[in-house]
């Protein structure tokens, strides 16, 4: 009898740790410091707190490392762009040759919404200005943003010619090469934590893109799927002193064709359910739309978890 309930016991005992395994997933960010990595250490949070799943924040240095992991399904989900999951699944720009076809949608989080940052005594008053300036630049290890970058110069009517250039790996080096002094101008998301972190030290300023119809049309040249975002003056937007037009797009949590159907509905439905908890942790999140969670237009399919929790709202 004693070997008998040692055997069911152990039973239990393998059958909640394989159950425990399944539930456990992982969740690539860029590094600490990166809007990034904020929005998917507030997701961890939530799905940890009221999904009944594990979820591990695996912090990497650009999305052109953090997507590949995804795609070959050593991470079950990651936190990328519109641009950068459309290249990867397409095989193009930075993924050239590459394509990263298991790749999918899990959800649309909220706008992504970047800028160039200076001094805030500084006599570069728009992207125009920047021209002969030392800027921030050629992300090795984030491609796609020398596209969102370029369409800001373009805004401006200026492409990487008429700057300076200060090649960087990704945007939290660019931030410490302003820092530093060794750049006029970085680039960087508006709202993040290390932007705010900047501006503890050195007071900035964001610089302004052009309504005029010209300059949008320039823009959208470089990258079509791009928009203008008028964000105004908040506590969380440092360098924001007034409402100013910045450029935007779609921010992503990606996944695998590895992972579930019902691990991807189960995220949803945490999302969807749980926005107040997740502006709590992260005010970003405001620009979440649970309604518009799966959408038309996108470059990459959805996961098909994601189709099925659309269709049955």
């Amino acid at each position: 009898m004693r070997v008998l309930k040692f055997m069911i016991a152990a039973a239990i005992v393998i059958l909640v740790a394989q159950h425990a395994k399944a539930d456990t997933v992982g969740l690539g960010t860029m590094s600490q410091g990166t809007l990034s990595f904020s929005t998917g250490s507030v997701i961890a949070k939530v799905l940890n707190g009221k999904a009944g799943l594990e979820a591990r924040v695996q912090p990497n240095t650009g999305e052109t490392v953090l997507i590949p992991l995804v795609n070959q399904g050593e991470l079950d989900f990651g936190i990328a762009n519109v641009l950068e999951g459309g290249d990867a699944f397409n095989g193009e720009f930075s993924f050239s040759g590459i394509k990263q076809e298991n790749l999918r949608i899990a959800a649309v989080l909220y706008p992504l919404r970047v800028a160039y940052f200076v001094r805030a005594d500084s006599d570069i008053k728009s992207i125009a200005d920047m021209r002969g300036k030392r800027v921030v630049s050629s992300f090795a290890a984030m491609g796609s943003l020398n596209r969102v970058a370029g369409a800001i110069l373009a805004n401006g009517g200026l492409s990487e010619a008429d700057i300076v250039p200060v090649p960087v790996p990704n945007v939290i080096k660019g931030a410490e090469q302003f820092l530093n002094g060794r750049a006029d101008v970085f680039f960087f998301a508006v709202g993040a934590a290390k932007v705010a972190e900047v501006d503890a030290s050195i007071k900035i300023r964001v610089l302004p893109l052009s309504d005029e119809r010209d300059a949008v049309a320039r823009m959208h040249t470089v990258f079509a799927s791009s928009y203008l975002a008028k964000v105004p003056p908040l506590p969380n937007f440092a360098g924001v002193s007034e409402p100013s037009n910045v450029l935007a797009y779609d921010n992503l949590l990606l996944t695998g064709t590895h992972v579930a159907d019902e691990t991807v509905v189960k995220v949803l439905k945490t999302l969807a359910g749980n926005k107040d908890d997740l502006i709590a942790g992260f005010p970003l999140f405001r620009g979440l739309n649970p309604d518009k969670l799966v959408k038309e237009g996108m470059p990459l399919p959805f996961h098909d978890g994601a189709t099925a929790w659309s269709k049955s709202r």
